[in-house]
């Protein structure tokens, strides 16, 4: 009789996990990928978009095309987990299984935020979608001057960096079209500093500073307000925009709450190091799916696929899964079209200055802006597509490695 696994999600996590598995089990292991959809999205690229570096019609490549072809692809869509049968409903199928992957990812609902809707694409814009990308490409185009505003809405949100990058970003295209000294640019957040993590935190400030960016913490959005152009928040505190630029509020895939498996906002209750569903057996959750304290972004959902592969070899060995997992993220800070920073931190141990990949010959600086790092960034997305969604191993342990950096 035939074995079954079936990954829910064909994006980072869900492609690199089956890609993987089916490397390393024999044939009578079926294993099924299920996706609404056969478009995978190049996500970091989707930030460039409305500065005109890239192409939105470059980011969009065939699922397919990057899952080995004795993984079962099905383009359909999930309406129900029932994890005491094991069972899978889609609207057109029925699967079984014997381990179950959730990769189902999640999604900005502009719609949650009182107002917005209302102002989309008028005055209020976002990145977090290729549409969405698109239209403020336009409007950054337009734009001559006035107030750039860059809101987040709530946690949690996918990639804590991409707002920073962005005010960043728009200081320097505003600078290329000559316009610098007619615009302010504010970056709003509900977070207590610039970034999730203090030290860090610390040097964008002091970058932002430098590019005269001015931040606003602890900002928790209660409405936008389009005609009159001015966000409040839940106390009450008005800031005013000509256009603003906001990472609406973020949810999980519908089917989690729907199947009765989520935290209250979409995403399954996971343990921390070993990446299994908590409540459920035989469930493991990779990448923006997970309720994990790291980040929602693709590099986490690199190092935990390499956890998830290795728990279930283990409990397919009929050992138990091991509490691996650390927290591990990697981030380039994009700072202009050339220069670029990066961090390296996990759970516990915030980004630090030092070297990277390897201790002192890096080739990428932590915590500074290079040009190197900028190159770094930009080579990534060929890496992506051709090494890291085929589920090889570029040597990197999925952890966090100390040597390099400087401590203290």
């Amino acid at each position: 009789m035939s074995k079954k696994i079936v990954v829910l999600g064909g994006g980072t996590g869900g492609t690199i996990v089956s890609n993987n598995l089916r490397r390393h089990l024999p044939k009578d292991w079926e294993i099924t990928v299920i996706d609404r959809d056969d478009r995978h999205i190049y996500q970091p690229g989707m930030l460039f978009v409305p500065f005109g570096i890239q192409k939105a019609s470059t980011l969009v490549r065939s699922r397919k095309k990057y899952i080995l072809p004795d993984v079962n692809f099905v383009i359909d869509e999930i309406t129900h987990i029932d994890p005491e049968k094991k069972e899978v409903k889609t609207k057109k199928h029925k699967f079984s299984y014997d381990f179950l992957v959730i990769s189902t990812g999640c999604k900005i609902v502009p719609e949650e935020n009182d107002g917005l809707m209302d102002a989309w694409g008028k005055n209020a814009f976002s990145f977090y979608t290729i549409e969405a990308a698109e239209m403020l490409r336009k409007k950054l185009n337009e734009f001559d001057g006035g107030k750039l505003v860059m809101n987040i809405a709530e946690l949690p949100f996918k990639c804590p960096v991409a707002p920073i990058e962005f005010v960043f970003l728009a200081d320097w295209f505003f600078k290329k079209k000559g316009i610098r000294n007619k615009t302010e640019i504010e970056l709003v957040t509900p977070l207590p500093g610039a970034f999730t993590k203090p030290k860090a935190s610390a040097v964008f400030i002091e970058s932002a500073k430098s590019k005269n960016i001015k931040i606003t913490t602890s900002y928790e959005l209660s409405s936008v307000n389009g005609k009159e152009k001015y966000i409040e928040s839940v106390k009450g505190d008005k800031v005013s925009f000509d256009t603003l630029v906001v990472v609406p509020s973020t949810i999980g895939d519908a089917v989690i709450s729907e199947s009765g498996m989520d935290d209250g906002i979409g995403y399954v209750p996971t343990h921390h190091n070993t990446l299994k569903a908590l409540k459920y057996d035989n469930i493991y959750v990779i990448g923006d799916a997970t309720n994990v304290p790291t980040s929602k972004a693709g590099s986490v959902a690199h190092y935990e696929a390499d956890v998830v592969v290795f728990n279930i070899m283990s409990e397919i060995h009929g050992v138990k899964p091991e509490e691996i997992y650390d927290g591990h993220s990697t981030c380039f800070i994009v700072y202009s079209k050339g220069t670029s920073s990066l961090i390296d931190f996990n759970y516990k141990i915030e980004p630090l200055h030092g070297k990277f990949p390897a201790p002192k010959f890096g080739p990428f600086s932590l915590l500074k802006e290079t040009k190197m790092n900028w190159y770094g960034k930009l080579g990534f997305e060929a890496l992506y597509w051709n090494v890291l969604l085929a589920g090889r191993h570029l040597g990197a342990p999925p952890t966090l490695v100390m040597a390099g950096k400087e401590v203290g």
